[in-house]
């Protein structure tokens, strides 16, 4: 079979192509309105990044024109600013002049390796010994979250003997409610 000429196989192609978008017509309807809202989206996200690069390019300018003052509020005081021999209650908690709590994370933390369980600490006038639970659990190196993963497997008599310790050593809150409410389970039972 010979072929058509060009100009009637255009004809064909173009009438066949609109037949078969006439009948995609009513889902390509349905669609109209989310195509229509994505492609204002877009324009509108990409006018948006065009006025925030040229507000950066307008900034640098300024900063080249007018560079800034380094100036600070007379109420605004920083760590840098403080003479060094300038220790304050805020600066470093203490138990017998031992740093107690260093930084935002200190509770979650382990403590230094000089502080030993095995040593006892002193508080006040009195010594306390680690009780044999605080040793076994290495009790002065456990984080909070460390101590909550172990308190199922101590009784009640453990618990009240880490409470105490707690209590007469170091005293930290959370320890100390996290023990106290394990207590609190423990003999509601």
């Amino acid at each position: 079979m010979g072929s058509a000429p060009y100009g009637v196989r255009l004809l064909v192609g173009a009438a066949t192509m609109a037949v078969e978008e006439t009948l995609k017509l009513p889902k390509t309807i349905l669609m109209y309105p989310m195509t229509l809202a994505s492609q204002a989206a877009a324009v509108v996200m990409r006018f948006q990044q065009n006025v925030a690069e040229l507000v950066i390019k307008g900034d640098a300018t300024l900063e080249y024109v007018f560079p800034p003052k380094d100036e600070q509020p007379e109420w605004a005081t920083f760590d840098e600013d403080l003479p060094d021999d300038d220790t304050s209650a805020a600066d470093v908690d203490t138990l017998d002049g031992e740093p107690r709590a260093e930084g935002r994370f200190a509770l979650y933390s382990a403590p230094d390796a000089a502080d030993s369980p095995t040593r006892p600490i002193s508080r006040g006038k009195r010594a306390v010994a680690a009780p044999a639970v605080a040793e076994e659990l290495d009790y002065e190196q456990l984080t909070l979250a460390q101590l909550r993963a172990r308190l199922p497997s101590l009784d009640l008599d453990e618990l009240e003997a880490l409470l105490a310790y707690e209590e007469a050593t170091k005293g930290r809150a959370p320890f100390q409610t996290l023990l106290a409410n394990r207590i609190t389970r423990a003999t509601a039972k």
